[in-house]
């Protein structure tokens, strides 16, 4: 097994989302979304932004492999499951990350979700108008 064969992995989550993350050394340099470049995946670039965070806190941008398959929800909710799912995988990849990557707040599972709809209002709480008199 050589360097190039080795990978590290980490699953991040956010909203209805859930993104597996491989990372590994190698000389290509790819990051692939479900079998397609970074920037067909996410077309804003808030999103790609987003997702780079962890490598360019931690200096790896450049540096590693990255293929990524997410699944569930939206652009915003899948951008956020990447960034999550990529700050484990270079933990696993290189502990001492883990300061740089916990200041920046890339550790934490953001765990908002969508309130469900209740019976009798049109949304989760929104309600008919009162009228007093």
């Amino acid at each position: 097994m050589t360097d190039t064969d080795k990978f590290f992995q980490g699953t991040g989550r956010r909203k209805r989302s859930i993104a597996r993350v491989r990372i590994s050394l190698g000389d290509n340099k790819l990051f692939m979304v479900d079998g397609v470049s970074i920037e067909e995946k996410f077309p804003i670039e808030d999103h790609r932004r987003m997702v780079m965070e962890p490598l360019t806190v931690t200096g790896m941008l450049g540096r590693v492999n990255v293929n990524v398959h997410v699944i569930g929800g939206g652009f915003s909710g899948q951008a956020g499951a990447v960034r999550h799912g990529l700050s484990r995988a270079l933990l696993s990849f290189d502990p001492d990350f883990r300061s740089a990557l916990k200041a920046a707040g890339f550790l934490t599972r953001d765990s908002r979700e969508k309130e469900r709809k209740k019976y009798g209002l049109f949304r989760a709480r929104k309600r008919q108008q009162y009228s007093k008199r």
